[in-house]
This record gives C-alpha cells, sequence and structure tokens, in this order.
C-alpha cells in the first residue's frame, strides 16, 4: 500500500521498500470477511488451490483479502481489519504465526478464525501446495511407470543352465 514490492525467487527473497501491508478489496461494498495472509505467496497459493479445487467457480471474490508480507506489519493491518466480521487467518505454522494469532485473537475475538488446521504439518500454505504438487508428481510418475510394464512386460527368462 506505500508503494514497496515484494521480490521473489529461487535464489532470492527480499522487497524493495518501503514494506507495508497489502489489502485487496473487491469491488462495491464492503465485504463481511477478509482471509489475512502472513505472506504474499501464501496468497497466491489460496487462489491456485481454489481455482484447482473448483476451475468453474472458485469462488474468489466472495472475500477481501489482505497480506501482512510480514508478521512485524500487524500493526498497520489493525485499523483495517476492525469492519470486518469475519476474519480468516492463514498464517504460519511456526512461533511467530502463532503470536501474531494470539494478538489478534485478543483483538477481534471469535470474529478471528484459524485456517491453519487446513495446512497443519506444514510451514505454511505455500509449503502444504508445493508439498502436494510433489506428492501428485511422484503419483503420476508411479502411474506412467505401471502403464509402461502392463503393455511391455519384461522378456521372459530363458531357462537353462545360467552361469
Amino acid at each position: 500500500m506505500a508503494g514497496g514490492y515484494e521480490l521473489r525467487n529461487r535464489y532470492f527473497k527480499g522487497c524493495l521498500a518501503p514494506k507495508d501491508i497489502t489489502h485487496i478489496r473487491q469491488q462495491g461494498e464492503q465485504l463481511a470477511v477478509c482471509y489475512l495472509f502472513e505472506g504474499f505467496m501464501d496468497y497466491l497459493s489460496f487462489l491456485t488451490i481454489r481455482v484447482n479445487n473448483n476451475p468453474e467457480e472458485p469462488r474468489t471474490g466472495e472475500q477481501d483479502y489482505m497480506v501482512l508480507n510480514s508478521v512485524t506489519n500487524l500493526s498497520k493491518a489493525e485499523q483495517l481489519l476492525r469492519p470486518y466480521s469475519r476474519i480468516g487467518c492463514f498464517l504460519d505454522n511456526d512461533k511467530a504465526g502463532q503470536r501474531a494469532y494470539e494478538n489478534l485473537k485478543r483483538m477481534f475475538g471469535n470474529r478471528l478464525q484459524d485456517m491453519s488446521h487446513h495446512y497443519a504439518g506444514h510451514k505454511d500454505l505455500n509449503d502444504y501446495l508445493c508439498h502436494k504438487n510433489q506428492t501428485k508428481q511422484v503419483e503420476k510418475k508411479s502411474q506412467v511407470q505401471s502403464a509402461r510394464r502392463m503393455h511391455n512386460p519384461p522378456p521372459k527368462k530363458k531357462k537353462g543352465l545360467g552361469l
């Protein structure tokens, strides 16, 4: 919101200052629901999962979104979150994410919903999506290998004396 950029590639993770939150509002009247993400890769992972699960109607326009771009930006998000009657938190499954959730819970009470149980056992939503995609690739490779074995069985061994 302040004009900075989050920058990522395989070798670099940083930002072009100023570092700030990102608030993505749907057009029209204020919505009741906002989904809060710790990082923008988690937000993009959420959109990917929604589109993959239901390409015809991914329901990505039913709520607003906010990306902290770091839990240290939590105080910048507080005022913008106040109008929402429901806030879904997609924070990291680490101590910093848990502390941020507890701080938000004190402020927003039952309006806050912890969504991290959807990706339990993973660092964050992006890690969950990457693991899910790797699992699919391994399964596909296994299916292809099984199909090849069915269509091209190994030659039968000749009987006889093997030296």
